[in-house]
Protein backbone atom coordinates (compact mmCIF):
# COMPACT_ATOMS: atom_id res chain seq x y z
CA UNK A 1 0.00 0.00 0.00
CA UNK A 2 1.52 3.33 -1.17
CA UNK A 3 1.38 6.71 0.96
CA UNK A 4 -0.81 8.95 -0.98
CA UNK A 5 -0.97 12.04 1.02
CA UNK A 6 0.03 13.44 3.86
CA UNK A 7 -1.75 16.36 6.26
CA UNK A 8 -0.88 18.56 9.66
CA UNK A 9 -2.93 20.10 11.66
CA UNK A 10 -1.75 22.11 14.45
CA UNK A 11 -3.67 21.61 17.85
CA UNK A 12 -4.06 23.06 21.39
CA UNK A 13 -6.33 21.48 24.14
CA UNK A 14 -5.90 23.51 27.72
CA UNK A 15 -5.33 21.23 30.68
CA UNK A 16 -7.67 21.55 33.61
CA UNK A 17 -5.19 23.04 35.93
CA UNK A 18 -1.97 25.29 35.18
CA UNK A 19 0.80 22.31 35.32
CA UNK A 20 3.49 23.41 38.04
CA UNK A 21 7.20 22.07 37.83
CA UNK A 22 10.78 23.14 38.39
CA UNK A 23 10.99 24.94 34.95
CA UNK A 24 7.83 26.80 34.73
CA UNK A 25 3.87 26.61 34.35
CA UNK A 26 2.05 24.77 31.67
CA UNK A 27 -0.94 25.22 30.58
CA UNK A 28 -1.97 22.83 27.93
CA UNK A 29 -0.98 20.11 25.01
CA UNK A 30 -0.08 21.47 22.07
CA UNK A 31 0.59 19.43 19.04
CA UNK A 32 0.94 19.08 15.32
CA UNK A 33 -1.87 16.50 13.95
CA UNK A 34 -0.26 14.10 11.64
CA UNK A 35 -2.84 12.12 8.78
CA UNK A 36 -1.00 9.61 6.55
CA UNK A 37 -3.52 8.43 3.60
CA UNK A 38 -3.17 5.49 2.01
CA UNK A 39 -4.24 4.83 -1.50
CA UNK A 40 -6.55 2.35 -0.69
CA UNK A 41 -8.49 4.89 2.12
CA UNK A 42 -7.17 4.29 5.24
CA UNK A 43 -5.72 7.01 7.43
CA UNK A 44 -3.08 6.53 10.18
CA UNK A 45 -3.28 9.46 12.92
CA UNK A 46 0.04 10.28 14.83
CA UNK A 47 0.84 13.45 16.51
CA UNK A 48 4.42 15.56 17.08
CA UNK A 49 4.92 17.92 20.07
CA UNK A 50 4.71 21.07 18.70
CA UNK A 51 7.44 22.95 20.66
CA UNK A 52 8.86 25.42 20.98
CA UNK A 53 6.90 26.74 17.90
CA UNK A 54 4.12 25.01 16.03
CA UNK A 55 5.10 26.59 12.88
CA UNK A 56 8.75 25.84 13.38
CA UNK A 57 7.77 21.87 13.85
CA UNK A 58 5.46 21.58 11.34
CA UNK A 59 8.33 23.31 8.42
CA UNK A 60 10.76 20.07 9.22
CA UNK A 61 7.48 17.47 9.54
CA UNK A 62 7.10 18.77 6.42
CA UNK A 63 10.00 18.71 4.66
CA UNK A 64 10.50 14.83 5.99
CA UNK A 65 7.06 13.78 4.84
CA UNK A 66 7.94 14.76 1.38
CA UNK A 67 10.21 11.55 1.24
CA UNK A 68 7.49 9.21 2.48
CA UNK A 69 5.03 10.31 -0.71
CA UNK A 70 4.41 7.21 -2.96
CA UNK A 71 6.67 4.75 -0.88
CA UNK A 72 5.30 1.90 0.76
CA UNK A 73 3.31 2.20 4.32
CA UNK A 74 4.99 -1.16 5.30
CA UNK A 75 8.95 0.63 4.57
CA UNK A 76 8.65 2.19 7.97
CA UNK A 77 11.81 1.72 9.22
CA UNK A 78 13.56 2.44 5.98
CA UNK A 79 11.27 5.37 5.07
CA UNK A 80 12.29 7.06 8.62
CA UNK A 81 16.22 6.48 8.21
CA UNK A 82 15.78 8.44 4.96
CA UNK A 83 13.78 11.08 6.74
CA UNK A 84 16.24 12.07 9.29
CA UNK A 85 19.23 11.51 6.56
CA UNK A 86 17.24 14.10 4.59
CA UNK A 87 16.71 17.07 7.22
CA UNK A 88 19.74 16.14 9.52
CA UNK A 89 22.34 14.43 7.35
CA UNK A 90 22.38 15.14 3.61
CA UNK A 91 23.51 18.81 3.58
CA UNK A 92 26.15 18.94 6.56
CA UNK A 93 24.48 20.07 9.20
CA UNK A 94 25.58 17.05 11.68
CA UNK A 95 23.30 14.93 13.83
CA UNK A 96 20.03 16.14 15.91
CA UNK A 97 18.81 12.94 17.95
CA UNK A 98 16.80 14.41 20.39
CA UNK A 99 15.15 16.85 18.66
CA UNK A 100 15.18 14.92 15.57
CA UNK A 101 12.91 12.05 17.57
CA UNK A 102 10.57 14.68 18.26
CA UNK A 103 10.04 15.93 14.60
CA UNK A 104 9.97 12.57 13.63
CA UNK A 105 8.06 10.42 15.96
CA UNK A 106 4.54 11.44 15.01
CA UNK A 107 5.22 10.20 11.22
CA UNK A 108 6.99 7.29 12.45
CA UNK A 109 3.54 6.62 14.76
CA UNK A 110 1.02 7.45 11.65
CA UNK A 111 3.11 4.34 10.04
CA UNK A 112 2.37 2.04 12.41
CA UNK A 113 -1.24 3.03 12.90
CA UNK A 114 -1.67 3.14 9.08
CA UNK A 115 -0.25 -0.20 8.63
CA UNK A 116 -2.60 -1.95 11.35
CA UNK A 117 -5.58 -0.67 9.99
CA UNK A 118 -4.44 -2.09 6.41
CA UNK A 119 -3.69 -5.29 8.37
CA UNK A 120 -6.80 -5.43 11.03
CA UNK A 121 -4.39 -5.80 13.57
CA UNK A 122 -3.47 -3.89 16.40
CA UNK A 123 0.02 -2.40 16.93
CA UNK A 124 1.38 -4.10 19.57
CA UNK A 125 0.38 -8.03 18.26
CA UNK A 126 2.56 -6.51 14.97
CA UNK A 127 5.66 -5.40 17.75
CA UNK A 128 5.11 -9.49 19.03
CA UNK A 129 2.58 -10.10 20.94
CA UNK A 130 1.49 -8.41 24.72
CA UNK A 131 3.30 -9.48 27.50
CA UNK A 132 0.51 -8.26 29.87
CA UNK A 133 -3.35 -7.74 29.60
CA UNK A 134 -2.84 -4.15 31.09
CA UNK A 135 -0.32 -1.50 32.10
CA UNK A 136 -0.31 0.13 35.51
CA UNK A 137 -0.21 3.94 35.89
CA UNK A 138 0.99 5.72 38.69
CA UNK A 139 -0.79 8.64 40.63
CA UNK A 140 0.36 11.98 38.84
CA UNK A 141 -0.77 15.09 41.49
CA UNK A 142 -1.50 18.44 40.61
CA UNK A 143 -1.97 21.77 41.89
CA UNK A 144 0.31 24.63 42.98
CA UNK A 145 0.47 24.52 47.34
CA UNK A 146 1.73 21.77 49.37
CA UNK A 147 -2.33 20.85 50.48
CA UNK A 148 -3.61 20.92 47.08
CA UNK A 149 -1.29 18.06 45.59
CA UNK A 150 -1.83 16.55 49.31
CA UNK A 151 -5.56 16.35 48.33
CA UNK A 152 -5.29 15.13 44.95
CA UNK A 153 -2.79 12.61 46.00
CA UNK A 154 -5.68 11.45 48.19
CA UNK A 155 -7.92 11.12 45.29
CA UNK A 156 -5.68 8.91 43.35
CA UNK A 157 -5.00 7.14 46.03
CA UNK A 158 -9.07 6.27 46.46
CA UNK A 159 -8.80 5.54 42.46
CA UNK A 160 -6.57 2.43 42.86
CA UNK A 161 -3.60 4.41 42.80
CA UNK A 162 -0.42 2.47 44.27
CA UNK A 163 2.25 4.74 43.18
CA UNK A 164 2.14 8.64 43.65
CA UNK A 165 4.16 10.96 41.61
CA UNK A 166 5.18 14.94 42.88
CA UNK A 167 7.27 17.21 41.08
CA UNK A 168 9.70 18.70 43.24
CA UNK A 169 12.85 20.97 42.27
CA UNK A 170 10.81 24.40 43.39
CA UNK A 171 12.56 25.34 46.48
CA UNK A 172 14.08 23.59 49.47
CA UNK A 173 11.68 24.99 51.65
CA UNK A 174 8.25 24.44 49.39
CA UNK A 175 9.81 20.76 48.34
CA UNK A 176 10.15 19.98 51.90
CA UNK A 177 6.17 21.25 52.28
CA UNK A 178 5.13 19.79 49.41
CA UNK A 179 6.30 16.09 50.28
CA UNK A 180 5.33 16.08 53.93
CA UNK A 181 1.91 17.05 53.30
CA UNK A 182 1.48 14.32 50.91
CA UNK A 183 2.88 11.65 52.85
CA UNK A 184 1.05 12.32 55.54
CA UNK A 185 -1.99 12.32 53.40
CA UNK A 186 -1.67 9.26 51.75
CA UNK A 187 0.42 7.38 54.44
CA UNK A 188 3.01 4.92 54.74
CA UNK A 189 2.47 2.38 52.42
CA UNK A 190 1.99 3.82 49.36
CA UNK A 191 4.99 4.44 46.87
CA UNK A 192 6.30 8.08 46.85
CA UNK A 193 7.96 9.12 43.67
CA UNK A 194 9.56 12.57 43.01
CA UNK A 195 10.51 14.39 40.29
CA UNK A 196 13.13 17.51 40.63
CA UNK A 197 13.42 17.77 36.91
CA UNK A 198 17.33 18.71 36.62
CA UNK A 199 16.49 21.55 39.23
CA UNK A 200 19.77 20.00 41.45
CA UNK A 201 23.37 20.40 41.24
CA UNK A 202 24.70 16.85 43.15
CA UNK A 203 25.82 18.48 46.14
CA UNK A 204 22.05 20.24 46.57
CA UNK A 205 20.70 16.90 45.50
CA UNK A 206 22.49 14.43 47.64
CA UNK A 207 21.86 17.14 50.30
CA UNK A 208 17.90 17.02 49.64
CA UNK A 209 17.81 13.37 49.33
CA UNK A 210 18.89 13.37 52.51
CA UNK A 211 16.81 15.06 54.34
CA UNK A 212 13.51 13.72 51.84
CA UNK A 213 14.19 10.62 52.93
CA UNK A 214 12.42 10.90 56.18
CA UNK A 215 9.30 11.01 54.13
CA UNK A 216 10.71 7.25 52.14
CA UNK A 217 10.17 8.40 48.81
CA UNK A 218 11.11 5.23 46.51
CA UNK A 219 12.61 6.92 43.48
CA UNK A 220 13.80 10.40 42.84
CA UNK A 221 13.76 11.30 38.80
CA UNK A 222 16.49 13.04 36.84
CA UNK A 223 17.51 15.14 39.78
CA UNK A 224 20.72 16.96 37.93
CA UNK A 225 21.53 18.71 35.08
CA UNK A 226 20.75 16.36 32.12
CA UNK A 227 23.84 16.46 30.32
CA UNK A 228 26.62 15.01 32.80
CA UNK A 229 25.83 11.49 33.46
CA UNK A 230 28.91 11.69 35.84
CA UNK A 231 26.56 13.84 37.97
CA UNK A 232 23.67 11.49 37.61
CA UNK A 233 26.11 8.60 38.51
CA UNK A 234 27.73 10.56 41.45
CA UNK A 235 24.40 11.09 43.11
CA UNK A 236 23.51 7.61 42.49
CA UNK A 237 25.93 6.34 44.51
CA UNK A 238 25.71 8.88 47.50
CA UNK A 239 22.31 8.26 47.51
CA UNK A 240 20.03 5.42 49.75
CA UNK A 241 17.05 6.21 47.36
CA UNK A 242 17.06 4.64 44.03
CA UNK A 243 17.46 7.21 40.89
CA UNK A 244 16.11 7.14 37.62
CA UNK A 245 16.89 8.68 34.57
CA UNK A 246 14.74 11.17 32.20
CA UNK A 247 16.00 14.04 30.12
CA UNK A 248 19.56 12.02 30.31
CA UNK A 249 18.15 9.32 27.88
CA UNK A 250 16.58 10.40 24.53
CA UNK A 251 17.46 6.92 22.47
CA UNK A 252 19.35 3.62 22.81
CA UNK A 253 22.68 4.74 22.47
CA UNK A 254 21.61 7.14 25.46
CA UNK A 255 20.29 4.30 27.69
CA UNK A 256 23.82 1.98 26.77
CA UNK A 257 25.83 4.73 28.49
CA UNK A 258 23.60 4.82 31.73
CA UNK A 259 23.46 1.52 31.84
CA UNK A 260 27.11 0.77 31.03
CA UNK A 261 28.23 3.73 33.58
CA UNK A 262 25.49 2.48 36.01
CA UNK A 263 24.25 6.00 36.51
CA UNK A 264 20.35 4.92 37.38
CA UNK A 265 18.24 2.26 38.59
CA UNK A 266 15.53 3.26 36.26
CA UNK A 267 15.10 3.89 32.88
CA UNK A 268 12.57 6.72 32.14
CA UNK A 269 11.62 7.54 28.36
CA UNK A 270 8.76 8.22 25.75
CA UNK A 271 7.89 7.96 22.10
CA UNK A 272 8.31 11.35 21.66
CA UNK A 273 12.19 11.75 23.05
CA UNK A 274 12.93 8.55 21.59
CA UNK A 275 11.64 9.69 17.87
CA UNK A 276 8.74 6.98 17.78
CA UNK A 277 7.47 3.50 18.78
CA UNK A 278 10.41 1.52 17.03
CA UNK A 279 13.08 3.23 18.69
CA UNK A 280 11.42 3.16 21.73
CA UNK A 281 11.22 -0.98 22.07
CA UNK A 282 15.20 -0.73 20.69
CA UNK A 283 15.72 1.83 23.89
CA UNK A 284 13.76 -1.11 26.20
CA UNK A 285 15.78 -3.78 24.52
CA UNK A 286 19.12 -1.62 25.74
CA UNK A 287 17.58 -1.31 28.89
CA UNK A 288 17.10 -5.03 29.53
CA UNK A 289 20.37 -5.57 28.48
CA UNK A 290 21.55 -3.57 31.45
CA UNK A 291 19.14 -4.79 33.79
CA UNK A 292 16.77 -1.82 34.24
CA UNK A 293 13.25 -1.39 33.63
CA UNK A 294 11.80 1.09 31.07
CA UNK A 295 9.04 3.63 32.70
CA UNK A 296 6.88 4.93 30.12
CA UNK A 297 7.19 8.98 30.17
CA UNK A 298 4.54 11.52 29.18
CA UNK A 299 4.45 14.94 27.88
CA UNK A 300 1.95 17.30 26.88
CA UNK A 301 0.25 15.11 24.25
CA UNK A 302 -3.08 13.98 23.51
CA UNK A 303 -4.69 10.83 23.77
CA UNK A 304 -3.10 10.11 20.42
CA UNK A 305 0.46 9.34 22.29
CA UNK A 306 -1.32 8.02 25.32
CA UNK A 307 -2.74 5.14 22.45
CA UNK A 308 0.55 5.00 21.00
CA UNK A 309 2.52 4.77 24.28
CA UNK A 310 -0.13 1.89 25.59
CA UNK A 311 0.24 -0.13 22.81
CA UNK A 312 4.16 -0.68 23.11
CA UNK A 313 3.63 -0.43 27.23
CA UNK A 314 1.68 -4.08 26.38
CA UNK A 315 4.62 -5.46 24.53
CA UNK A 316 8.25 -4.39 26.41
CA UNK A 317 9.46 -7.60 28.66
CA UNK A 318 10.97 -4.74 31.45
CA UNK A 319 8.43 -2.41 31.44
CA UNK A 320 7.89 -0.65 35.05
CA UNK A 321 5.02 -1.47 37.01
CA UNK A 322 4.23 2.13 37.51
CA UNK A 323 4.21 4.20 34.44
CA UNK A 324 3.55 8.27 34.11
CA UNK A 325 -0.10 8.80 32.69
CA UNK A 326 -1.38 12.60 31.37
CA UNK A 327 -4.45 11.92 29.77
CA UNK A 328 -6.57 12.84 32.97
CA UNK A 329 -4.76 16.65 32.79
CA UNK A 330 -7.03 17.05 29.36
CA UNK A 331 -9.90 19.45 29.71
CA UNK A 332 -10.78 17.27 26.60
CA UNK A 333 -9.34 15.04 23.80
CA UNK A 334 -9.39 14.35 20.12
CA UNK A 335 -10.17 10.78 20.02
CA UNK A 336 -13.95 9.64 20.10
CA UNK A 337 -12.66 5.82 21.46
CA UNK A 338 -11.65 3.78 23.70
CA UNK A 339 -12.53 5.60 27.15
CA UNK A 340 -9.03 6.23 28.44
CA UNK A 341 -10.01 6.49 31.88
CA UNK A 342 -8.24 4.31 34.21
CA UNK A 343 -9.44 1.44 36.13
CA UNK A 344 -7.71 0.24 39.69
CA UNK A 345 -4.97 2.47 37.78
CA UNK A 346 -4.49 0.39 35.03
CA UNK A 347 -5.87 0.81 31.39
CA UNK A 348 -5.90 -2.75 29.38
CA UNK A 349 -6.05 -4.03 25.52
CA UNK A 350 -7.98 -2.06 23.44
CA UNK A 351 -10.58 -3.13 20.43
CA UNK A 352 -10.03 -0.79 16.93
CA UNK A 353 -6.90 -1.68 14.82
CA UNK A 354 -4.13 0.52 14.57
CA UNK A 355 -3.08 2.19 17.68
CA UNK A 356 -6.56 1.48 18.77
CA UNK A 357 -8.37 4.73 18.78
CA UNK A 358 -11.38 6.59 16.36
CA UNK A 359 -10.62 10.12 16.27
CA UNK A 360 -13.30 12.87 16.89
CA UNK A 361 -13.04 14.97 14.22
CA UNK A 362 -15.38 17.55 15.62
CA UNK A 363 -13.06 18.07 18.25
CA UNK A 364 -9.32 17.88 16.42
CA UNK A 365 -11.37 20.98 14.56
CA UNK A 366 -11.84 22.66 17.86
CA UNK A 367 -8.59 22.14 18.85
CA UNK A 368 -7.40 23.79 15.74
CA UNK A 369 -9.57 26.92 16.02
CA UNK A 370 -8.19 27.01 19.28
CA UNK A 371 -4.77 26.88 18.59
CA UNK A 372 -5.29 29.59 15.68
CA UNK A 373 -6.91 31.93 18.33
CA UNK A 374 -3.89 31.57 20.41
CA UNK A 375 -1.57 32.52 17.58
CA UNK A 376 -2.94 35.46 17.04
CA UNK A 377 -3.13 36.41 20.54
CA UNK A 378 0.45 36.03 20.73
CA UNK A 379 0.92 38.28 17.56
Amino acid sequence: MKIREIKFTPLLIPYAQPYYWSQGVTQGAEVLLIEICGENGFVGFGECLATPTAKGVQAFVEEAAKCLIGQSVFDRDRLMTVCYQSLFQFRGTGSAPRFGGQVLAGLEMALWDLQGKALDRQVYELLGGAQRQYVEYFGFIQGSEPKDLARDAVALVQQGHRTIYCKVGRGDELDMEIVRHVREAVGPDIRLRLDPNEAWDPLDAIRMIESLKAFNPEMIEQPCDHRSLSALKEIKDASSVAISADQSVFNAVDVAAVTQMGAADLIVLGLHEAGGIGPLMEAAAAARKGGLNICLHGLYETGITTCAAHQAGLVIPNLDDANQYMNHLLTSDVIASPDLSLEDAKLGVFDAPGLGFVIDNDAVAQAAARHIEQAAVVR
